[in-house]
């Protein structure tokens, strides 16, 4: 048997739900309505087979006999009709009535007649009551309850009608209640690293007002604590350069040549690590750059042909083909950093790029390397500040371990997203997807 899914959304459980509560209880109502409708008919028909039928035999038996054929139709009903006949003994005969119309017809002419009923086996209920007349003449009552009354051609398009009318208000209520919950869905992914997120109306039912009020109060105090942080974060890389420039000038007055260029590296990496730790605080709050309409091949063919004039072993494949709404210099910021990384440890980068239609027009950039990679259970760490792996800790082809950081700070704050990805024979792939 197929398995039944619940729907994934809190709209189409709640719609769900109250729909199908609507429609069992509609079903109900209808169902109770037809049987106490069906009821009340057989309790109606039970008191008119008792006056009606008894007065219809009390005429046949006054009537002369030659008269009483004539007056068989006239006193026929919808349920039962009259037969001057003899009962057929052939038909099970009931010692106890147990259907209440059948009852009836001992509570009304059984006062003054003596009863036989009998049963017709078949695909409706059908009953034959026979008595004799007081002159001695058969008398046969071919007996049909009726159980239900025929339902009006309209009463189904109502009730269809009434469903429909309910399921709209509930589909209107589920929707009224849930849309508070998208927009803070909406407004708490559009909350990106430069701390400006959309700020949500404060209106609507005290719950959602409230609710409200109380997330753009959070992306305050967040907003304040990042912005804080940076603050501090950018202070001290910035009050680091001047000491660091006065060990420079003292390290250059020293007479020991070793010790002099030991320090004076020494001195290169601080001074390279309190630069990236400026630049990491600025992508902290994404970059101010407005976006631009340029040509992206234009932009990868120039980066790619400064490396191979640098001597540097660069190539591109692929093609855009099309003009993209873009921030340039933080594309080239991050595409630099990638291209760094797959020289510095691959020795080579290949760069392709190619239009990612099927994602709303957007394009995917993969910066290729045959270095030493990296382990699958460290491709997400990389991305952290300050992170480096144990094999670029020497001096020699060490970082900051801030690069990648503001790479994909980069990434996010164009909208896009930044990944890293083995690739089969050895090697890194760095993925850049932007939106179109």
């Amino acid at each position: 048997m197929m398995r039944l899914h619940w729907p994934r959304t809190l709209f189409a459980r709640l719609a769900l739900l109250l729909c199908l509560g609507v429609a069992v209880a509609q079903g109900l109502s209808f169902w109770l309505t037809v049987r106490e409708r069906n009821e009340a008919t057989t309790n109606m028909m039970m008191g008119y087979i008792e006056r009606e039928v008894t007065t219809s035999v009390a005429l046949l038996d006054a009537l002369p006999a030659a008269q009483r054929a004539d007056w068989l139709p006239r006193l026929a009903r919808r349920s039962y009709e009259f037969r001057l006949e003899e009962c057929d003994e052939s038909l099970p005969h009931l010692e106890v009535l147990e259907a209440n119309a059948v009852r009836s017809f001992e509570e009304g002419v059984g006062k003054q007649y003596k009863l036989t009923v009998h049963q017709i086996i078949g695909e409706h209920e059908r009953y034959q009551v026979h008595l004799r007349l007081s002159d001695g003449m058969p008398l046969t009552i071919d007996f049909r309850p009726m159980r239900s009354v025929p339902m009006s051609p309209w009463f189904g398009a109502l009730m269809a009608a009434q469903l429909a009318v309910f399921a709209l208000c509930c589909w209107l209520a589920v929707r009224l209640a849930t849309r508070p919950l998208e927009q803070l869905a909406l407004a708490a992914d559009a909350l990106g690293p430069d701390m400006q997120g959309a700020h949500l109306p404060e209106s609507g039912p005290s719950e959602v007002a409230r609710a409200a009020r109380a997330f753009n109060a959070m992306q305050e105090r967040i907003a304040g604590y990042m912005a804080e942080r940076i603050q501090i974060l950018a202070s001290i890389s910035h009050d680091l350069q001047t000491p660091i420039t006065r060990m420079r000038l003292r390290v250059d007055m020293m007479d020991d040549e070793a010790q002099q260029a030991k320090l004076r590296q020494d001195l290169q990496s601080m001074e390279q690590l309190v630069k990236e730790g400026v630049a990491y605080a600025r992508t902290l709050h994404g970059t101010s750059e407005a976006p631009t309409r340029i040509d992206p091949d234009a932009l990868l063919d120039s980066m790619v042909h400064d490396y191979t004039d640098a001597g540097q072993d660069v190539t591109l494949h692929g093609t855009v083909g099309h003009a993209m709404e873009l921030r340039p210099q933080a594309l080239r910021r991050v595409l630099g950093n990638l291209v760094d990384n797959a020289l510095k440890f691959g020795g080579s980068a290949e760069v392709h790029v190619a239009p990612d239609e099927p994602h709303g027009g957007g394009i995917v950039i993969q910066v290729l390397d045959r270095g030493p990679g990296i382990p699958e259970e460290s491709l997400q760490a990389v991305f952290e500040p300050f992170v480096r792996l144990e094999s670029s800790r020497s001096r020699e082809t060490g970082g900051t371990g801030l690069g990648l950081a503001i790479a994909r700070q980069l990434a996010i704050a164009m909208g896009g997203s930044l990944t890293l990805h083995q690739r089969e024979g050895g090697g890194l792939e760095a993925r850049l997807a932007l939106p179109g």
